[in-house]
């Protein structure tokens, strides 16, 4: 347990989190599709033990309750394994407070812990260059369909370099 933001701390994803995180990813996306992407990436064979991570509230009448959520899912890029960052929530009312960042820097600090070489991740191109992410395209690494330049990014861990070629990802990604 990690605490990073005061009243709250971040850990590894529990079988009993379940519920928690399915209302954490419905209440932050407007899509239910978009949560039922979450749900099958947090199943087999997308599942990685200890790649989904969750901010848990510590005190209080909500303590225990889990507002956010980060998961690195099993990728390949041109057959170079790899992670691919998959949609991070917060739910709306505990946004703002850096818990979306926290739960997004565990998981990445647990990915390159596992001894993970890479993450892609397809995003928003303001929030994730402060973890470290670059474009994609200055690696070589594309997708098979259509997307801005500024949204497909690249992460290596220490020493290691992004693997070029075109992404595959998980089966439930369904891309």
């Amino acid at each position: 347990m990690t605490s990073v933001v005061p009243g709250f701390h971040v850990r590894p994803e529990r079988p009993d989190d379940t519920g928690q995180v399915r209302a954490v990813v419905l209440a932050a996306f407007p899509e239910p599709d978009e949560a039922d992407l979450v749900d099958a990436l947090r199943s087999d064979p997308a599942w990685i033990d200890g790649l989904s991570w969750v901010a848990v509230v510590d005190e209080g009448p909500d303590a225990g309750t889990v507002v956010a959520h980060a998961l690195c899912t099993r990728c390949h890029v041109d057959g170079v394994e790899s992670l691919a960052l998959a949609p991070v929530s917060v739910l709306p009312e505990y946004q703002n407070r850096g818990l979306g960042a926290a739960v997004t820097r565990a998981v990445l600090d647990a990915a390159a812990a596992a001894g993970e070489s890479s993450v892609i991740v397809l995003g928003h191109p303001d929030y994730y260059p402060r973890f470290g992410f670059t474009r994609a395209s200055t690696h070589g690494v594309r997708v098979g369909f259509d997307v801005p330049d500024d949204a497909l990014m690249a992460l290596a861990f220490g020493d290691t370099d992004v693997p070029a070629g075109t992404v595959r990802y998980a089966e439930p990604f369904g891309v």
